[in-house]
């Protein structure tokens, strides 16, 4: 093989490529960037779970494939001067040449680097920016913990030009609804995508159109040269629908980003995994925390309180990962009791809330 690229173009889809490399790959070759010239160069990684390709224009003297580590090959070619990169196997090394810097790098074996899986049909597309929101919303509230699958993933439904999209951890429950253009009519999906994969998707494709596809246990994701398929989880999810609905007694409307700033701070002397008190009164509420052995803290904020006053108490960071998903002036929280979760949804005028946030409220001390 031997091709020569653009320096910023070849460093950019090799990190976009390497970032879903395992760091602990169960064989050698997964953590190895497979590297394909023909028209243009293909770069492709995968991890039994996780695949990623990048294609972009390079100038091919001779066709060919090689596989390179992936990481290594990540550091190298963001560190390369501002040239044209030149690569060209010779024996068992990969020589990249880029100015006056030269890099022999040891190739695996291209045989050994497992089949990517086929994407699969397209089911609708949608733009880039409207899919990074959803997910950046929803994706806080999936939990860390791999020993419960289903609470890992975002639950995505589909039908015809509706899509929903929720996750939970057992202590909050983010969901947002969205327009999107299917590619035929009536189309109806649901599954479980692993919300780790889908954060890092949306970041990488916020710039242009995003196609869909679904099929056969895997949902792929494309646009603009770049795709990316994932294993979905064969779990089943709640009915969170249930639970976003209530007759709520008690309703404050805050503006967000001063109520955020003012949590944020308060929070400063708030130790580990204790609550931010939060007391709502007619026209304002004031955010109370600590009060132990670093100290404590307090800041009022102006509210519009429709109902009895109440003081609620939650854990500062789900409050705030609620908050700063709204995507309005206004955030309205929705309550009943002190001992009962809170709704946080945005406030779009008459029309229905895209986004909802159901926290977990916690014991006041």
């Amino acid at each position: 093989m031997k091709i020569r690229v653009n320096r910023d173009v070849l460093a950019d889809a090799v990190a976009w490529a390497a970032r879903v490399l395992p760091s602990r790959p169960v064989v050698p070759v997964l953590s190895g960037l497979l590297l394909e010239a023909g028209d243009e160069l293909t770069l492709s990684a995968f991890d039994y779970d996780v695949s990623a390709r990048a294609r972009v224009d390079a100038d091919v003297a001779e066709p060919g494939s090689v596989l390179i580590p992936g990481k290594l090959l990540a550091e190298i070619s963001r560190s390369l001067p501002a040239e044209d990169v030149e690569i060209v196997t010779e024996g068992a090394e990969a020589v990249l040449t880029c100015g006056s810097a030269e890099f022999g790098l040891i190739t695996m074996p291209v045989e050994d680097f497992p089949a990517l899986p086929t994407m699969p049909p397209s089911i609708g597309a949608i733009g880039g920016g409207v899919f990074a929101t959803a997910v950046s919303q929803v994706a806080p509230a999936a939990s860390r913990d791999d020993t419960l699958p289903m609470l890992t993933g975002v639950r995505v439904d589909i039908d015809g030009e509706s899509v929903a999209m929720a996750a939970t951890d057992r202590y909050r429950i983010a969901a947002h609804d969205f327009v999107w253009r299917p590619a035929a009519p009536g189309v109806a999906v649901s599954a479980m995508v692993p919300a780790k994969v889908l954060v890092e998707v949306a970041k990488s494709l916020r710039g242009g159109e995003v196609s869909v596809a679904m099929g056969d246990g895997v949902a792929g994701f494309e646009s603009v040269g770049r795709s990316t398929t994932v294993r979905l989880l064969d779990e089943q999810f709640i009915d969170y629908r249930a639970r976003l609905t209530s007759d709520w007694s008690i309703r404050a409307d805050v503006a967000v980003t001063p109520f955020v700033n003012a949590i944020k701070r308060v929070a400063l002397v708030a130790e580990r995994n204790t609550a931010i008190r939060l007391s709502f009164s007619q026209g304002q509420v004031l955010i109370q925390a600590g009060g132990g052995d670093i100290g404590r803290g307090t800041e009022v904020v102006g509210c519009d309180l429709r109902g009895d006053d109440i003081q609620i108490a939650f854990q500062s960071q789900f409050l705030l990962d609620g908050l700063t998903g709204i995507e309005t002036e206004l955030a309205r929280i929705n309550m009943e009791s002190p001992t009962r979760p809170a709704l946080i949804q945005d406030v779009p005028g008459d029309a229905q809330p895209a986004f909802r946030y159901l926290v977990m409220s916690l014991r006041l001390t």
